[in-house]
């Protein structure tokens, strides 16, 4: 592989200058855009060593056939101009957002000479404020109803506001008292506007000077023996407190702030945001982000940021997991969009919550992105459309003559060198088999590949070659299973080995032979398992290796890796294999580790399971209690300081 791309500039052509640049390719299309505080260093990290890159910008910039770059005056327009291209040219190794609902909003047209409120999923109205987004479209339409008795201002269609202006003669809601009726002349076009205002105001947090203004209206009337005055401002005053009450008070009555929880992994993310208005839970906004490029949080946070408020308002406060780089930068551009959407003229704050009531709702925030990313990686594997997809895409890029029907994974972990394990996960049809996951112990070995040599080869000696007993077999296995007397070794059979001898279903689906192994590294560990392959002399099953920090795919004797599309489905179905086998050989390395620390610590004299158990339960784990010094072993219940002394010195042992 050469140094570096042919086309590369000149360093001393690139500017040292803030600025945007953007990568593209021989059709000239837009590859990537990105922004520098100094254009000459940043650019010089794509044109490192062609080796040294990570392998998806390696991609990025092998795809390119040129850089151009603008030179702005600061880190501000630089952040401005970035955004502006990127919603221009939609550039493929940019984020890629794609919202997974299609949300209500609450929208009141103040740039109508008529302003008017509806319930819309169009955020493309001209001159409209956008209130929301909301889980249920029934919820905010029945927050309109209650609203329109405080604020009667006009939310018929344009059809209707004209056929009353001709007619004279207004709609129902005029007559009930829910519109003030402009379109008859009740109230001038002005007088409706400030209703209009009002009402914005109002859902933008200010709900609490208006409670306090209809209060002493209504007060004053009643003062002045205006009783029918009274009466209108006492019915405005119950709707407005019904209103408020249908939105749960999570903090004070003074804060109004977005909340953002991020949560992600190698392919994706998941975005989480709560908006709160007057200490209020207001909406509710999830989307999903497609990362081609491997960023880390900070990014994310900045590219999610701009995706929020491309079209809707910034409050003054903006929660987010981590501050980016140029943080200072965004709060500039998110206090310009409040001035110029006229919504306030105060400065926007990003920061992290630490503590408090605000962190608390974080944390709950951060919760529901989690949620929201299993739940996509879910519905992602249970589509059978995409599941076929990702197996076909798997055949043509590994080479093999079929899809991959039956696809087994190997992962291996240990406790420095100790407690060493392997697992082995099945998959068929792209969908896990968890009664047919296995469990290995190894004794003992020198690393990891000699762990996976070994796995494999207790896996191998296994497989049954003929066809006509791989029938029988599958045969066997059904009528074990529909008999209910499968003794079949999965995640809670027994540890290590299958035993092979205690029923004919035992043999014959760890017999079965697999499409595709899959071992859990990169070209170390496909070696140690193509070499145990071949001792077997076993051929004809496909094998790879995935590779986890770069995501890449590994063939045996190949100097160079796979590189499967960052969004595709047959990346997330090897990752989600991968995952797997990773969770389960974690999961049986620490029932070792605690089972084996538990039977060292019953051996010293005055500890029974009752002590033993409280000291694994308040430790919570191995490295703690035996990094713990005597006196905080002493603190745990029933153990003294004589004891704690002992365990220390056993430990260290």
């Amino acid at each position: 592989m050469s140094e570096t791309v042919a086309w590369r500039p000149r360093a001393g052509e690139i500017p040292q200058q803030p600025g945007v640049y953007c990568f593209r390719d021989v059709a000239q299309r837009v590859l990537y855009v990105g922004k520098a505080k100094n254009l000459r260093a940043r650019l010089s990290n794509y044109f490192a060593p062609l080796a040294s890159l990570h392998e998806r910008t390696r991609r990025m910039v092998l795809s390119a056939a040129s850089v151009e770059w603008t030179v702005v005056g600061t880190e501000f327009e630089a952040l401005q101009l970035e955004f502006t291209w990127i919603k221009e040219f939609d550039p493929p190794f940019n984020v890629q957002f794609r919202d997974d609902k299609s949300y209500p909003y609450l929208a009141i047209t103040l740039g109508e000479d008529v302003p008017r409120v509806l319930v819309t999923r169009n955020r493309n109205l001209k001159g409209a404020r956008y209130f929301g987004p909301y889980t249920k479209a029934w919820a905010i339409r029945e927050t309109v109803d209650l609203m329109l008795k405080a604020f009667p201002m006009r939310s018929c269609s344009e059809s209707t506001y004209k056929r009353a202006e001709q007619t004279g003669r207004p709609c129902l809601l005029g007559d009930i008292g829910k519109c003030a009726a402009p379109c008859v002349g009740r109230v001038t076009k002005g007088e409706h506007k400030s209703i209009a205002l009002d009402f914005a105001s109002f859902m933008a947090g200010n709900d609490s000077k208006y409670v306090g203004e209809v209060s002493k209206k209504m007060k004053a009337a009643s003062a002045e023996q205006d009783y029918e005055s009274a009466a209108k401002f006492r019915d405005q005053l119950g709707a407005l407190t019904t209103a408020l009450s249908k939105n749960t008070v999570v903090l004070s009555d003074d804060v109004d702030a977005d909340i953002f929880g991020i949560a992600h992994d190698e392919l994706a993310a998941a975005v989480q945001q709560f908006t709160v208005r007057g200490g209020r839970i207001r909406g509710v906004r999830s989307w999903v982000v497609d990362k081609e490029l491997d960023l880390e949080l900070d990014e994310l946070v900045e590219t999610v940021v701009h995706n929020a408020y491309d079209e809707l308002d910034p409050p003054r406060l903006v929660v987010v997991p981590k501050l980016p780089d140029d943080a200072a930068e965004l709060e500039t551009w998110l206090t310009e969009l409040r001035l110029e959407r006229g919504v306030g003229n105060g400065r926007v704050v990003m920061r992290v919550a630490q503590r408090g009531e605000l962190a608390a709702l974080a944390l709950t925030v951060a919760t529901n992105a989690r949620n929201s990313l299993i739940l996509y990686k879910t519905r992602r594997s249970g589509d059978f459309v995409a599941r076929s997809q990702a197996l076909a895409d798997i055949q043509d890029a590994l080479g093999m003559e079929d899809a991959p029907l039956r696809m087994e994974c190997y992962d291996v972990s240990h406790l420095s060198g100790t407690n060493i394990v392997a697992s082995m996960v099945v998959f068929e049809d792209g969908l896990p088999r968890k009664d047919q996951y296995r469990r290995f112990s190894i004794p003992e070995s020198t690393d990891d590949t000699e762990s996976i040599y070994q796995t494999l080869s207790r896996r191998l000696a296994h497989l049954d070659d003929d066809p006509a007993a791989q029938v029988a077999a599958a045969l066997s296995a059904v009528q074990s299973d529909s008999s209910g007397n499968s003794s079949t070794v999965g995640e809670t059979g027994n540890v290590g080995e299958p035993d092979t001898s205690s029923s004919p279903a035992a043999r014959p689906r760890f017999a079965y032979r697999p499409s595709l192994l899959i071992v859990d590294g990169g070209q170390p560990q496909v070696a140690a398992a193509a070499r145990a392959l071949q001792d077997a002399g076993i051929t004809g099953i496909a094998l790879c290796g995935i590779a986890k920090r770069l995501e890449e795919i590994w063939l045996p004797g190949n100097d160079y890796p796979v590189i499967l599309p960052r969004n595709s489905d047959a990346l997330f179905l090897i990752q989600r294999i991968r995952d797997e086998a990773h969770r389960f050989a974690i999961t049986y390395q620490r029932q070792r580790r605690k089972r084996d620390l538990g039977s060292v610590l019953s051996e010293i004299p005055g500890l029974g399971p009752a002590r033993v158990k409280e000291l694994l339960r308040h430790f919570g784990s191995v490295t703690q209690l035996r990094a713990a010094e005597p006196t905080a072993i002493a603190e745990v219940k029933g153990v003294g300081t004589v004891i704690a002394q002992t365990i220390f010195e056993k430990l260290r042992e």
